[in-house]
């Protein structure tokens, strides 16, 4: 999109400019040693459980789990604790239909609730669910043009929606005209009264029913000082979470930079006995961080504290998997305990082995099956649509055991690509399709508009694609008419497009390196998707799709 650069940008300069607090020398020097370069170094992959067709599990089934508890991309994790159920949703971007719930009862084992965001309103940043006197709120900021809001400054608005229960229905999004600011984290304080803690060290009243400000945005906190000579990408205090706990109101917040260098992002502790302040740093912030290159887990941090089954403590955030940037952030946990002074203690290290699980009884199905043919509605919860149109709901038809794409665009830019979330290092993908009218049908490996690769079919002619544009050579060989298949082999991250007439003999059309489609190049905090696409004024009809696990080649 022509405005993430100017986005983060904004972000940058909306979280800078904190005073800085004094910190311990030790503590500075025992953080010094840093890497300067961000080579990742080989070795032997852990090995998983595997779930449906094959993904990747965190719960190795012997009391154990491994991270990461969710794979793929499941950026700024937030948890809600409700009873015995545990809610978790994620920045959506600009994917719709959009923030999908998903539920545990451990903290290990997730399946997906639905999609509560159907209406385009932005880019969908860090949000918060909360529950307050027994109803459901998720603050949900945004990214915007700085055309469509109403006042100067950073392009960034805040929405909520609210349901009786998690499982919704939602209500539509509300504008609470709060704009300039991100990443909201809900509160209550001593005095009974709603706020919503927002990026860069601010905090707003909001009123009772919680739609709306109640009172001027103040800025209540300082970040804590990262010590100059540490390899970040930016301050950026974002992220901000609020746990009430002993006495305490505990605010953990993500600072760093959530990309950049695999040392950059950290999860940073302060706590004050009232809502209103003084925050006291944890003499031993970072809490969390990626140390050096060589730790399996990059850029850790947007932290999220939850109290587990058994009365344990554990800490929910993301980080980018070593070597495998492309798959985006990805859902990490971590148990703690507190210390005898009151502050968190992570015990996890580099969360490079196994550890043990949330002490409870059950265990439960994880995941969703990716492959799909197309009988019953699961838009969101496995495809949603890239950047799409307000009406773009209307795009989809289903007939029989086929999904019926109408076209958009005359090419993948432009098509508003429908993708979903793959979370190991090496699949297959193969998609049977059948082209109607003058269109063009195909399979993509997709970060966002500008940056992309696959083959796109017309009935007479065959199209590649790299690096979001037209590959003219090498060729990909002839169409095979208007019934085909498709099919690609991601070998991490060296990915082959082949084509079929009847998925019997195929035909290898091109291949691509793409472990550089990620957020350090393209910008605008994707991941890189498998996604098929309809362009033109036909229409491609979808037969079924099919997602397996892989093992690679080396």
């Amino acid at each position: 999109m022509e405005h993430t650069r100017r986005q983060a940008l904004a972000l940058a300069l909306a979280s800078a400019g904190c005073a800085a607090l004094p910190m311990r020398a030790a503590d500075a020097a025992a953080r010094r040693a840093e890497p300067a370069t961000c080579i990742s170094t080989a070795s032997p992959p852990p090995t998983w459980a595997a779930g449906f067709e094959g993904q990747r599990r965190a719960d190795l089934g012997d009391g154990h789990y491994l991270n990461p508890v969710l794979a793929g991309d499941r950026p700024d994790p937030n948890v809600l604790k409700d009873g015995r159920d545990y809610y978790a949703t994620f920045s959506t971007f600009l994917y719709y239909p959009g923030i999908v719930i998903w539920h545990s009862r451990d903290l290990i084992n997730w399946t997906p609730i639905g999609p509560a965001l159907r209406k385009p309103i932005g880019s969908v940043w860090a949000l918060d669910i909360a529950k307050h006197q027994g109803r459901y709120f998720i603050y949900i900021p945004v990214v915007v043009p700085s055309a469509d809001q109403d006042s100067p400054g950073p392009p960034f608005k805040n929405y909520v929606i609210h349901a009786d229960s998690m499982h919704g229905p939602w209500s539509d999004p509300i504008d609470m005209d709060l704009d300039g600011y991100i990443d909201p984290g809900h509160a209550v304080g001593e005095d009974g009264k709603r706020y919503l803690f927002l990026n860069g060290g601010h905090r707003v009243r909001i009123s009772d029913d919680g739609l709306r400000p109640d009172g001027p945005v103040e800025k209540v906190q300082d970040e804590w000082p990262i010590p100059e000579d540490w390899i970040i990408e930016a301050p950026a205090q974002e992220g901000p979470k609020v746990l009430r706990h002993d006495g305490w109101f505990y605010l953990f917040s993500g600072q760093g930079g959530t990309a950049g260098p695999p040392t950059s992002h950290m999860a940073v502790v302060a706590r004050s006995r009232s809502i209103h302040g003084p925050w006291e740093n944890c003499p031993n912030n970072p809490i969390v961080r990626t140390a050096t290159r060589d730790e399996p887990w990059w850029s850790r941090g947007h932290a999220t504290p939850v109290e587990g089954p058994a009365g344990d403590w554990w800490l929910i955030y993301h980080g980018y998997e070593n070597g495998f940037r492309t798959l985006g952030r990805q859902m990490l946990i971590e148990p703690f305990t507190w210390s005898s002074d009151g502050w968190p203690a992570p015990r996890g290290g580099d969360l490079g082995h196994p550890l043990p699980k949330p002490v409870y009884a059950g265990g439960g199905s994880h995941g969703v099956a990716l492959s799909d043919d197309f009988a019953t509605d699961t838009l969101g919860t496995k495809l949603a649509f890239f950047a799409p149109r307000d009406d773009y709901l209307s795009r989809i038809e289903r007939s029989g055991n086929s999904l019926i794409l109408n076209g958009q665009g005359d090419g993948p830019a432009s098509a508003s690509p429908l993708a979903f979330i793959a979370g190991d290092r090496s699949y297959e993908v193969i998609v049977s399709m059948e082209l109607e009218g003058s269109s063009q049908g195909g399979l993509l490996l997709f970060y966002d508009d500008r940056l992309f690769c696959g083959i796109g079919s017309e009935e007479d002619t065959l199209h590649a694609y790299k690096v979001g544009r037209e590959e003219v050579y090498p060729p990909p060989g002839p169409a095979v008419g208007r019934r085909l298949k498709l099919r690609l082999i991601n070998d991490e991250d060296v990915t082959t497009f082949y084509i079929s007439r009847d998925g019997a003999a195929w035909r290898k059309c091109i291949s691509f390196e793409v472990s550089g489609y990620h957020q350090n190049i393209g910008g605008g905090f994707m991941s890189l998707r498998p996604a098929i696409f309809a362009s033109g004024p036909g229409r491609v009809r979808f037969q079924s799709l099919s997602y397996s696990r892989i093992t690679p080649s080396r």
